[in-house]
């Protein structure tokens, strides 16, 4: 039997683009995204700059949270999931904790970036539901203590 070429070229496909790929990408592609706006945020390793105080105490207030307060969660979050993302650990807490950030963002600081946050979405999303794929530092866990 002939199968129709628009399967053949889709089990191609999916053979080319597994699902450890997949999440290995998107773990990858949101943690840039949060890292490198941590990054902005402070100077020399860690050091949150005092234009990052200014901008929570201004542009990013929250309600009921202290902009100094914010400041330094958002900091500290924008730092450290996206490592725990990259290297596959903790892959959906570390996701939801992004998520509900960008969820703080989009309902407080730049309700009009629905598109870019929706973006966002879009990739944590999978790594909620199905985990850091494979090719993580959860699966390699998981591996052992099935040993």
């Amino acid at each position: 039997m002939l199968v129709p070429i628009h399967d053949h070229c889709t089990r191609r496909i999916v053979a080319m683009l597994p699902d450890a790929l997949l999440l290995f990408v998107a773990r990858m592609a949101i943690a840039s995204i949060f890292f490198l706006s941590g990054r902005t945020k402070v100077e020399g390793i860690l050091t949150i700059t005092d234009g990052t105080y200014e901008l929570f105490r201004t542009e990013y207030a929250l309600p009921l949270v202290p902009p100094d307060i914010a400041a330094t969660m958002a900091t500290g979050a924008e730092h450290f999931f996206p490592i725990l993302l990259v290297l596959g650990l903790g892959t959906r807490f570390s996701a939801l904790a992004l998520l509900m950030m960008t969820f703080v963002i989009q309902i407080f600081v730049y309700p009009d970036a629905w598109p870019t946050h929706l973006s966002w979405i879009a990739i944590l999303l999978p790594l909620i539901a199905r985990g850091g794929g494979a090719w993580s530092a959860d699966a390699l866990l998981r591996r052992r203590s099935d040993r």
